[in-house]
């Protein structure tokens, strides 16, 4: 195993829910109401898919820009107050750390929000970040995770990627990394080169190794 990778989002930090109260707050202002359904249709994507959607279901004559201005300062403000960490998250990452295993966040969301987590995460947990400003496309395209696995000198098919949503599990397996995925709130179907489970509570260092030899 040469490297594992960990997707944001729901997966390492419980900020699916800080999202939907932002969207809630942003859709509030453009005139229109929000719900968790309109959510699940964005889980995993980009910022520019996003302020497109919202755009569409409110059909309010506001410019792009500013509906991204006011999702991105809604989010860092919320989330440096502090983050919730997703149950055996922080346990995982330190057991990888601790047998010298390169670890890398890869991410979605922009720099400024993965800051703002990061900032109460730790930021010297992760050998690299990844984030939308670094990629031209973002998940489900496989470039972020393509990205990360060239800048840290590894190859994908000796890597892991641990993920929430099938947009981000399309983007891994699409990279040719193998895949535990910890549905949140989409489902997630089992698949060859992939692991379900319920928690990153079920998951340590030696399932990761043994899901690169299945």
């Amino acid at each position: 195993m040469e490297a594992v990778f960990f997707d944001m989002d729901g997966l390492l930090v419980d900020s699916e829910r800080v999202w939907l109260e932002i969207e809630t707050e942003v859709m509030d202002r453009l005139g229109a109401r929000w719900t968790p359904e309109h959510q699940a249709h964005l889980v995993g994507g980009s910022m520019e898919r996003t302020v497109e959607y919202m755009l569409d279901v409110s059909g309010a004559d506001v410019a792009p820009e500013d509906v991204r201005d006011w999702m991105v300062a809604g989010m860092v403000a919320r989330l440096s107050q502090g983050v919730v960490v997703m149950p055996g998250a922080a346990e995982l990452l330190d057991a990888l750390r601790a047998e010298g295993v390169p670890v890398g966040l890869v991410t979605s969301s922009l720099k400024e929000i993965a800051d703002a987590v990061l900032k109460g995460f730790g930021r010297d947990r992760f050998d690299l970040v990844v984030t939308a400003d670094d990629v031209l496309r973002t998940k489900p395209d496989p470039e972020p995770y393509l990205t990360a696995a060239r800048r840290l000198g590894v190859e994908p098919v000796h890597c892991v990627v641990l993920e929430d949503s099938p947009n981000g599990v399309a983007a891994a397996t699409a990279a040719g990394c193998a895949v535990v995925a910890v549905p949140n709130l989409l489902p997630v179907e089992p698949a060859p080169g992939r692991l379900v489970v319920s928690s990153l509570e079920d998951v340590g260092v030696a399932d990761l190794r043994a899901l690169l030899r299945s």
